[in-house]
């Protein structure tokens, strides 16, 4: 289960058989950015560790 919350509600939630990898990951953020907002605005930014399947740069380009 992978949810992406703001401080007020819950945004996105996935569920997955097994453990995410970049793609999975890749399809969750493309499905989170259609709830975010553009940057200063509410639930604009995104807050990640360090786990290497953040590293892809298709996931840099869709988030930048």
């Amino acid at each position: 289960v992978l949810p992406a919350l703001s401080l007020s509600r819950v945004l996105h939630v996935d569920i997955v058989a097994g453990s995410y990898n970049a793609a999975s990951f890749n399809s969750f953020i493309d499905c989170l950015l259609n709830n975010m907002n553009l940057y200063l605005g509410p639930n604009s930014i995104i807050v990640m560790d360090n786990a290497s399947i953040y590293k892809s740069p298709a996931l840099c380009l869709m988030i930048e």
